[in-house]
């Protein structure tokens, strides 16, 4: 005979399970039995079969109730198992092969002797596991059990399920781990380490969207049901998934029964001349500030695409499966969740094809998260990206006639039956797109544009993202991404001022970081303080032009009509970089309704954020590039009509 606790109370002679019925006796056999094999004092017994509020003969009454279990277990054909009165208390003995708790423990621990086998320790804990029937001690009605036992047993088996989960994952078998883990998430929806292997296996197996779907969905409900944020090993996971990188084989070592403290990340790109991207080889704090000002970068440092301002090819081009979209790809995690749960949504359910906008300023990352983006979800894709530049090498918008060409030879090589994504960047308004749209295969589209493009809004739809500046914390992570976590958590107060002289624009921090790399024993507030002393003339690299802040708002600027130009120029002499068309309107020599139809052109063309009813906003860079463009060009007579 076998006593079942790990489920409703029962006995079991292996063919036949009796579950015994909710008692007082049946309360004293499951104390007993869950400290079988050592005894059990009289007080901790009359306190889980009567809580605190027990009868003045709750000694003799207990005696009662080992009488009647004595004469109990034998109907059920126990006769082997003794309950013994010891002095302070009473025993149970019991074995691994007669209580299915001892052999649920034996079983973890034969397994944890196997760690140096994972198919064995698997093996083992899944045997043991199965010795689990359903919930704990249901037929036990017990406050105090339930309040102080079935928590820890509780506890021990999500132990043994994560450690299953964490074999399975090694062994590469995500497929198996998936159904398991499902049912664990939904169980317990605030057990943040089963997520976190859902994540990891939804991610091992091309299932990007869903991945960062459950990172939303548990995130929702720690925040909403509990009150915080999701643990960093969480936020790790799901930036490496928003960067594409590729996680490491998933260890095996967690051992004995514990649950490792996460996915270990690894990205498998060198910088030039090899070592680890963002690690420092040595620290020289001697070395000067200036020293940056003649640092080129290393070529791997670079993003793929400088953000809205590389000369594009001729053609249209597509990325090579696995190629992330932009090296150490770091914020915009609202954007990226939506865009990849829309894509995904399509290309598994159908319907209307989405068309995603991507508005903002100059140097703001446009490009780079339509192409993050476009690698997240390839795998809904099978055609991969299709990206159509829509600017020519010079600057000047493309022709949408040789655009079309370029997109049909793009499709053609593909074939009719692969579906695939459409990235038309840098376009440069409604009318270039229009005709290009419905030849998208499978419908999809993103674009890219500095220009709100809302006339494009207004005839196909879709859904607009008008990208600003990072956040603090997403221009931290960036840093970390980039230079490397122990360089800048070093120094955590100069990397937060190096961010705010670069006013948080992507642009500007990649370019500090591409000459930081290259010097790593360059401490960072050094950094910071030459930086500060000419934002606008020291954030360019002078072996690649597109990678500068001044020649990307200058070719934003070069595509205005020269009187919006000149508007602009004007605006960046007003102090604090925010006002209304009144104020305004003085510096441009035009009535407050003329003003405003200006300021709303420019914020069109992603120069200027807001705007009414609030105050229309200049980025501090763009007010400096503003201020000394002006100095050079010195407009005298008030601007015109525009």
């Amino acid at each position: 005979m076998r006593f079942q606790l790990l489920g409703p109370l029962s006995v079991t002679d292996g063919a036949d399970a009796v579950v015994l019925p909710p008692s007082k006796p049946t309360i004293l056999l499951a104390v007993l039995l869950l400290h079988a094999n050592s005894v059990v004092s009289a007080e901790h017994l009359q306190r889980a079969i009567w809580g605190e509020a027990q009868p003045a003969t709750a000694k003799a009454a207990l005696q009662t109730c080992v009488l009647r279990l004595r004469r109990l277990l034998p109907r059920h054909g126990v006769t082997e198992t003794p309950i013994e009165a010891v002095p302070g208390g009473y025993r149970i003995t019991a074995g691994p092969k007669t209580l299915d708790l001892l052999g649920f423990r034996d079983a973890v621990r034969h397994a944890a002797a196997s760690a140096h086998a994972p198919e064995a320790e698997l093996s083992t804990l899944k045997e043991g596991l199965s010795l689990w029937q359903g919930p704990l001690l249901a037929n036990v009605r017990s406050d105090t059990l339930h309040r102080d036992e079935v928590p820890r047993l509780a506890e021990e088996r999500l132990r043994a399920v994560e450690r299953v989960c964490d074999l399975e994952l090694a062994l590469g078998r995500c497929g198996e781990a998936l159904a398991g883990l499902w049912a664990a998430t939904r169980a317990h929806p605030g057990h943040e380490r089963f997520h976190e292997q859902l994540m990891e296996a939804l991610y091992r197996t091309g299932r990007q969207a869903e991945a960062l779907a459950e990172y939303r969905r548990v995130k929702e409900y720690l925040r909403e049901e509990l009150g915080v944020d999701p643990s960093p090993t969480l936020r790790r996971l799901e930036l490496a998934i928003l960067r594409g990188e590729e996680l490491a084989p998933a260890a095996d070592g967690a051992g004995r029964g514990h649950p490792r403290s996460g996915p270990v990340v690894r990205v498998d790109r060198e910088p030039a001349g090899g070592g680890t991207p963002g690690r420092s080889t040595g620290r020289d704090t001697t070395a000067p500030a200036a020293a940056l000002a003649a640092a080129p970068p290393p070529p791997a440092a670079l993003p793929a695409r400088p953000a809205d301002r590389r000369p594009a090819p001729a053609a249209a081009a597509s990325e090579p499966p696995g190629t992330p979209a932009v090296p150490s790809f770091t914020g915009r995690a609202a954007e990226v969740g939506t865009m990849v749960e829309s894509l995904a949504r399509y290309a598994e359910h159908g319907g209307e094809p989405p068309l995603i906008l991507l508005c903002g300023a100059p140097g703001i990352g446009k490009s780079a998260l339509a192409r993050h983006v476009a690698q997240l979800v390839r795998a809904a894709f099978p055609g991969g990206p299709l990206l159509v530049p829509m600017t020519d090498p010079d600057g000047a918008p493309r022709e949408p006639a040789d655009a079309a060409a370029a997109l049909t030879a793009g499709l053609r090589e593909r074939g009719d039956r692969e579906r695939t994504l459409l990235i038309l960047d840098d376009v440069a308004d409604a009318a270039q797109v229009r005709p290009l749209l419905p030849a998208g295969a499978g419908g999809a589209a993103v674009v890219t544009s500095r220009m709100g493009l809302a006339g494009l809004v207004a005839t196909h739809g879709g859904r607009v993202h008008r990208l600003s500046v990072f956040g603090e914390d997403e221009s931290y992570r960036l840093l970390c991404a980039v230079l490397g976590a122990e360089r800048v958590e070093a120094e955590p107060e100069a990397a937060r001022r190096l961010a705010d002289v670069c006013g948080h624009h992507p642009l500007a921090l990649r370019i500090v970081t591409a000459r930081l790399l290259t010097r790593p024993g360059l401490r960072l507030a050094d950094a910071a303080d030459w930086l500060a002393g000419d934002p606008i003339g020291r954030l360019s690299l002078a072996d690649s032009p597109g990678m500068s802040v001044p020649e990307v708002f200058g070719g934003a600027l070069g595509r205005l009509d020269p009187r919006l130009a000149e508007a602009f120029l004007r605006l960046g002499s007003l102090p604090g970089g925010t006002f209304r068309a009144g104020d305004g309107a003085p510096a441009l020599g035009m009535t407050g309704a003329e003003a405003e139809a200006v300021l709303e052109r420019l914020a069109d063309a992603g120069l200027l954020e807001e705007g009414p009813p609030g105050p229309y906003r200049m980025h501090p860079l763009l007010q400096l590039f503003a201020r000394e463009a002006a100095t050079r060009t010195r407009p005298t007579r008030p601007t015109e009509k525009v």
